[in-house]
């Protein structure tokens, strides 16, 4: 007889957990708190264009991902476009991201600009990460790039991502990163990077039809109030104060929730879950009337500006028809910045963008949206994949743990969703043949 499974969480990972369990035979139900699936990778109407919240881009290494894309039929949405990083250093704007741009960059010194791009350079050929997680990122960037280096090209980037908790950051994090896009490179000139035409709902949307069509059943507007566990194992969930039985229950939401609705989660778990902590983020998405630089990426280490980095969208997805700007603001949920209103960043950003380009103001902003997400990155600090509960315990048997942070030290992405719930399944398919 087949397993009944409860998923909670629809974004990409609840939902390819739901599509890889069908497949096995499995009996799935998806439960979604939000009228809409999506997680971070949800859309909605920007004044009449169907646009993700926050931004999402896709790297030649994305390798799971193309395969689910091929398996859904959606592969030829898979675009790819030659972009340009910049980089916002001491009110200028100057090209970055390339031996030559390194070289022209007049705010550094010949040594400091070798230890810099030998390090960065070197970074995306190391594969052992594993000797790394003991060391934090700024202590790795001192190492090979000395204080003066790290200071010019890295100390605000962290500041404004990571504030007091900075020095805790473990090195694979930022090695991760480095490696992913120096990967995704044409060559060592020229940075390409790829986007899915119609955004992630064109994966969000398919993943949905084919898990409805196989049977599978999905709840929107339908938080979970408690799982229940007994005798060490999982007995199911409570939805609307009725109790769901099912043979197995997992949990895709951020796993900072999971303590609040699992009174009987083992102790051991919940001392882990008491010590992770995790950034938040404020993101704007505007809408302009031109171009704002030619850059897909820009770094931004310019005191006077809160931000590390725009991401302007249209610069990659050379199909859209509107100029779109992200502009993320990294804060922690307890932050009293977090909770200002929408207004405050609003105007900070119309400031930062005729800082950027002179050219620009807040007339020709057409639109401008504010969203929050109190859980978008995980501080992973050194050794964190040995912080984090067990996906599976025989303390909780048949309640799987598992989100974005299981990821470390890849980068949360509709690949590593897919990638890591593949993965888990195998576990659960293996764990049920016993």
């Amino acid at each position: 007889m087949s397993k009944n499974v409860a998923i909670i969480g629809g974004g990409p990972m609840g939902l390819t957990f739901a599509y890889e369990l069908l497949k096995r035979g499995y009996k799935v139900d998806l439960y979604e708190k939000e009228s809409q699936l999506g997680g971070m990778s949800a859309h909605f109407d920007f004044s009449g264009l169907d646009i993700e919240k926050y931004y999402h881009f896709v790297c030649g290494p994305d390798y799971p991902m193309f395969e689910i894309m091929k398996e859904l039929g959606i592969f030829d949405k898979l675009k790819w476009t030659n972009t340009k990083m910049g980089l916002f250093y001491q009110g200028k704007l100057y090209k970055w991201g390339g031996p030559f741009e390194l070289l022209a960059f007049p705010k550094a010194n010949l040594i400091e600009k070798a230890r810099y791009g030998l390090h960065v350079f070197c970074a995306s050929k190391y594969k052992n990460w594993i000797r790394l997680d003991k060391l934090t990122a700024l202590d790795w960037i001192k190492k090979w790039e000395g204080e003066t280096g790290y200071q010019k090209f890295w100390d605000s980037l962290f500041n404004l991502k990571f504030y007091e908790i900075k020095h805790s950051i473990a090195a694979p994090w930022l090695w991760s990163r480095l490696a992913r896009v120096a990967k995704s490179r044409k060559n060592i000139f020229q940075e390409r990077m790829g986007y899915i035409e119609g955004g992630s709902k064109v994966v969000i949307d398919k993943l949905e039809d084919r898990i409805l069509e196989m049977g599978g059943r999905i709840f929107l507007n339908s938080p979970v109030e408690k799982i229940c566990i007994a005798d060490k194992k999982v007995k199911g969930l409570v939805k609307d104060g009725q109790l769901v039985m099912c043979d197995s229950v997992i949990s895709t939401i951020p796993i900072q929730y999971i303590k609040g609705i699992t009174p009987n989660l083992p102790a051991k778990d919940r001392a882990k879950l008491e010590e992770l902590d995790n950034v938040g983020v404020v993101c704007v998405i505007a809408k302009l009337k031109q171009q704002l630089t030619e850059n897909f990426w820009l770094n931004i280490t310019d005191k006077s500006m809160d931000i590390p980095g725009m991401i302007e969208l249209s610069n990659l997805n050379t199909s859209l028809k509107d100029h779109i700007l992200y502009v993320p603001f990294y804060l922690h949920k307890d932050n009293p910045m977090y909770q200002e209103p929408d207004e405050n960043f609003i105007n900070k950003v119309s400031q930062y963008i005729h800082k950027v380009n002179s050219a620009l103001n807040k007339g020709n902003i057409i639109d401008i949206r504010v969203f929050r997400y109190e859980y978008a990155q995980p501080v992973c600090t050194t050794e964190f994949l040995k912080k984090l509960p067990d996906i599976q315990s025989s303390e909780r048997q048949g309640f799987y743990i598992v989100d974005t942070a299981y990821c470390y030290p890849e980068d949360r992405s509709i690949n590593e969703s897919v990638k890591i719930a593949r993965k888990v399944v195998d576990m659960i398919g293996k764990a049920d043949e016993k």
